[in-house]
């Protein structure tokens, strides 16, 4: 029988709502609130009792949430428990049954169980009479999650135990095992080594087949059961790591707090702590961590280490210098990185390539550098591990090579899903925001990184979170949402700052530099970029410097500080010599024209645009004309520059970026030339709108308020009726029910 409640991930089922819930809930960050919504299955009166008994700490995202039921609305349950035990005993029995075989594991039992037992299902109809439970095909569905825990929990001790024995009575079939093995351990009277370990080995089975909610429960079941305190904390660490990987990042830190274990806590640091503890916890594990034989590599072997034997089964050291290696690309701490890579050498494992890549980029050894990065961006194959194909994703990046970073974080979150492991899904997200930026995707970024930044929220990734802010933050400044723009800057940036998080802060404040830079204001972008100088753990990154010198080198030039500028893009033209990437040598072409006089810069820009034809940089070949026209309007070669102006145009529109189309049509009036109107609005709201008006469209079009639409995405209620205006002066409409009317033929299939 399928469970009622919805996987964790899910969001199509519609919350019970509580005005109780949405006063206090708007005070609360998108993290908490989307946590606190999944623990308490998306029923809002259970929200509203829990808010009151949360902890400052709680509330803030500091400490995990609550997670056993009767901590999370002890009232609702006694409620509901009381509307049960007003049943006839044999009814209730059958309720007990039932929401056995559901929770915590659901095995698809109940029908066998009540044949076996010679139990009456006729009894059901008081349950179904209540409206408490109804008897169907597959067995038996609840009102809701709620009343199905109220049923396990109404059972005395003796006759849960009773039927989770009946139920492992029958559970015979193959590839039952593991849920024949969760009802023997939940049936048992006390510790037991058997049967703990049976759970152990049941939980490594759904481990490997990607059941790994399965697999915490099973693990935090044989902990429970095991007499050897060690055995206890090993096992609950297990659980801590099924738990993380599965999604459920809540239960994973209170797991992983029992099982005092450096290492995972130190992951669960990275995606919702501080970065920079979250490094040395990780490097520590990594230090004590046996190498396997697939972590070595043709490095020279280095005399074995005494280490303390680790709590959990010896976790490869190269997994744990990869999260290290990301822990410090967070911060931007170099120091840190250095440190990686000598814990690498001296454990004679093969480090990530990003590791050593940005080691050698940032020590100015730049063929080094290309030479480690190439070899990691090369580890991008279909079905591979998520986390060297993020960091494939990474390195593709850095070489700008944007097709292969978009299709390593493509493959990566393919994987993840895979496998079982939600958790890995906006990791990937985080990067692919960059190659969808880059090669003029907006609206599809977009949608992308708006849905990575509930899972990321949803899963207790507040890091990641804020990554996916910062990048939000890029899209609206491409597409021209200047208060998006600044409400996700500021957002990302605030809490960068108190997490040690260089690189969300870094982005974020490369989003309003361009922000400023595609309206006009060359003085505060150059101020802006020339800021990202100052890198370190929560402020800048040495990376996304580096990438945004073309921007830099534009408002440094256009403020007339050239001197600054030549040297900011001497550094960038030696390492696009060096990597070979058309994209970046032709936006190094693209600086030197910014840089020459005259006639000289023309040949420049021919070079970059011959560039930019052999790569993927759509958007940015359409500045780069942009630029090119406007110099050629300078030295009066009208009609080559009347040509560009209006192929930079036509870019602009097609990637919804209306400041620099603005920029565009005025270099085209400048030289007497009338400029294509804007755009006019296409029929189809799907084609008008951007990715985020087009969402909170749908949204309004369902019946939510804009408060409600705000919690959702991390937006002010404010920023969410400016959308809406927006959407109703592109569409030329008035009113909701025009907007639904709308929606709805939009997305009605063509006929034919």
């Amino acid at each position: 029988m399928t469970p009622v409640n919805p996987p964790p991930l899910d969001r199509t089922s519609p919350p019970q709502r509580t005005d109780a819930w949405r006063q206090p809930a708007a005070c609360l960050s998108e993290g908490v609130r989307v946590r606190v919504l999944r623990a308490v299955h998306g029923d809002q009166r259970a929200a509203a009792e829990l808010l009151p008994r949360l902890t400052e700490r709680q509330l803030t995202g500091i400490d995990p949430l609550p997670t056993a039921p009767a901590e999370l609305a002890p009232a609702l349950l006694r409620e509901y428990r009381a509307e049960i035990r007003a049943l006839p005993d044999d009814t209730r029995l059958l309720l007990l049954l039932a929401a056995a075989d559901q929770y915590p594991v659901s095995t698809d039992a109940f029908l066998r169980a009540v044949i076996a037992a010679r139990l009456d299902t006729r009894c059901l109809d008081a349950a179904e009479a209540a409206g408490i439970a109804h008897a169907g095909a597959g067995g038996v569905a609840f009102r809701d999650a709620w009343t199905r825990i109220a049923a396990y929990e109404t059972g005395t001790p003796a006759d849960r135990r009773d039927v989770h024995r009946l139920l492992a009575r029958v559970l015979r079939g193959e590839g039952e095992t593991p849920s024949r093995s969760w009802h023997r351990g939940a049936g048992a009277l006390g510790p037991s080594g058997r049967l703990s370990a049976e759970l152990s080995a049941a939980a490594d089975r759904a481990a490997d087949t990607g059941r790994l909610s399965v697999a915490r429960t099973l693990a935090e079941r044989a902990a429970a059961l095991c007499p050897d305190p060690a055995g206890q904390r090993r096992l609950t660490a297990r659980a801590a790591d099924c738990a993380w990987r599965s999604g459920d990042g809540d239960r994973a830190r209170r797991l992983a707090a029992t099982a005092a274990d450096d290492a995972l806590s130190g992951v669960l640091a990275l995606r919702a702590g501080n970065a920079t503890e979250a490094f040395d916890a990780l490097l520590i594990g990594a230090g004590t961590a046996t190498p396997t034989t697939s972590d070595r590599g043709t490095l020279p072997s280095v005399p074995s280490v005494p280490s303390v034997p680790p709590l959990t089964p010896p976790t490869p050291a190269t997994h744990l210098l990869a999260r290290a290696t990301e822990a410090a690309i967070y911060t931007g701490d170099l120091r840190r990185l250095r440190e990686a890579a000598r814990v690498a050498g001296r454990l004679g494992v093969v480090a990530p390539g990003t590791l050593g890549g940005l080691v050698a980029a940032f020590d100015g050894r730049y063929a080094d550098a290309r030479d480690l990065l190439k070899a990691a961006a090369g580890r991008c194959g279909p079905g591979g591990d998520p986390t060297v194909l993020i960091h494939a994703a990474i390195a593709a990046l850095l070489l700008g090579d944007h097709t292969r970073a978009a299709t390593a974080t493509a493959r990566a979150a393919a994987s993840a899903r895979a496998r079982g492991t939600p958790v890995t899904v906006p990791q990937a997200m985080e990067f692919r925001a960059y190659a969808d930026f880059w090669t003029g995707r907006p609206r599809a970024g977009e949608a992308a990184a708006t849905d990575a930044l509930w899972q990321a929220h949803a899963t207790g990734q507040d890091n990641g979170a804020c990554h996916l802010q910062a990048a939000l933050a890029m899209f609206a400044a491409l597409t021209g949402d200047a208060d998006v723009c600044r409400e996700r800057a500021a957002t990302a940036r605030s809490y960068a700052l108190a997490r040690g998080l260089g690189l969300p802060a870094a982005l974020a404040q490369w989003a309003l530099a361009f922000l400023d830079l595609s309206s006009g204001r060359f003085a505060a972008a150059a101020a802006r970029l020339r800021a990202l100088a100052a890198f370190g753990p929560g402020h800048g990154h040495r990376a996304i410097r580096h990438l945004a010198t073309p921007h830099y080198v534009e408002a440094a030039v256009r403020t007339g500080d050239t001197r600054v500028a030549r040297v900011a893009h001497a550094d960038y033209d030696r390492w696009a010599g060096t990597v070979l990437s058309p994209d970046d040598l032709a936006l190094s072409a693209r600086c030197r024209a910014l840089l020459a006089p005259g006639e000289e810069a023309v040949d420049h820009y021919r070079t970059a645009l011959d560039l930019h034809s052999r790569g993927t940089r759509d958007f940015e070949r359409a500045r780069t004309e942009l630029l090119f026209g406007s110099a050629l309007r300078r030295l009066r070669r009208r009609t080559e520059a009347r040509d560009r102006l209006h192929s930079a145009l036509e870019a602009f529109d097609s990637f919804g970026a209306p400041h620099c189309a603005t920029q565009a049509r005025t270099e085209l009036r400048a030289l007497g030339t009338p400029a294509a109107p804007a755009r006019t609005v296409p029929d189809s709201p799907t084609v008008t709108l951007t990715a985020q008006q087009l969402l909170v469209a749908r949204m309004a079009a369902d019946g939510a308020t804009n408060r409600e639409i705000a919690a959702r995405l991390a937006l002010s209620p404010r920023t969410i009726d400016h959308h809406l205006r927006g959407v109703f002066t592109r569409l030329g409409i008035r009113s909701r029910i025009e907007l639904v009317r709308l929606l709805a033929e939009s997305d009605e299939p063509e006929s034919g």
